[in-house]
């Protein structure tokens, strides 16, 4: 489990799940949704909110999305600051994963 702070004064906190990473990674949450400047702002929050609601309408059943959302994406804590860290902390966690993937291939 992981945890991001939502707010400067890091008050507010988020806790993320390793298959909520995993969900992020599968429908490519964070995929062009910076714009060239990298700001995250909350009009990118909004973005991605509403790039989730497509998502949702289309995979309705999928509860691991379901549960992105609503403990993560649409919390009433998330905001531009949080959505920063989510990101920061996709990152590192995406390249955890890159040296046990490159193993499994040169061992094969």
């Amino acid at each position: 489990m992981y945890k991001i702070i939502c707010n400067y004064r890091a008050s507010r906190q988020l806790d993320i799940t390793e298959t909520q990473l995993q969900t992020m990674a599968r429908y490519n949450l964070f995929s062009d949704l910076l714009d060239s400047n990298g700001i995250v702002s909350e009009s990118v929050l909004e973005k991605l909110r509403l790039n989730l609601r497509s998502l949702l309408e289309a995979n309705h059943e999928d509860a691991d999305l379901l549960d992105l959302c609503h403990s993560v994406i649409f919390h009433d804590n998330m905001k531009a600051f949080g959505l920063h860290q989510l990101i920061l902390l996709y990152i590192d966690w995406e390249k955890s994963l890159s040296p046990d993937d490159e193993q499994s291939d040169s061992e094969s």
